[in-house]
């Protein structure tokens, strides 16, 4: 398996709510668990290729960076209704739908999720101050992960 895509794998692991993974392939199997602030990985090359697979190295090491879960925000949270990408604006370039401090009313679009190439708008679901902004521009967000909290 290309180290690239093995390194693109553990980093959608260490970023996500998955906390095992495991693929398998023509050339071996690939297996990489999350627990207790680290991945894990194990790679168990096809016994045809044994001989020419490189060992693998653990990369504990930069999971260790990963910022600590944030405490649960006080107010109205909006969260995402499905995985997806999350968008602050309707392109790039573009001014956000909604800043800090701004004043949102229920049904205002606050930001896009874009899944399988399909743009939805995520409306505020209650009308009031936007306090936080949980969700990073372009990054993946998980069904139900809070992107904003309204007070």
């Amino acid at each position: 398996m290309d180290l690239r895509k093995l390194k693109t794998l553990i980093d959608l692991v260490s970023e996500s709510n998955v906390s095992e993974l495991e693929i398998t392939e023509a050339e071996g199997k690939v297996r990489i668990v999350k627990g207790g602030g680290a991945v894990v990985q194990q790679f168990v090359a096809a016994p045809m290729q044994a001989a020419t697979m490189a060992p693998v190295q653990p990369a504990a090491a930069a999971v260790a960076e990963l910022p600590a879960p944030a405490a649960t925000p006080t107010g109205h949270t909006i969260k995402s209704p499905m995985v997806g990408t999350f968008y602050r604006a309707s392109s790039p370039g573009a001014k956000p739908f909604v800043e800090l401090g701004s004043q949102v009313k229920e049904g205002e679009t606050v930001c896009i999720v874009e899944a399988m190439k399909i743009l939805n708008e995520i409306e505020a679901d209650k009308s009031g101050t936007v306090t936080r902004i949980l969700g990073e521009n372009g990054q993946a967000v998980e069904y139900g992960q809070p992107l904003f909290v309204i007070e």
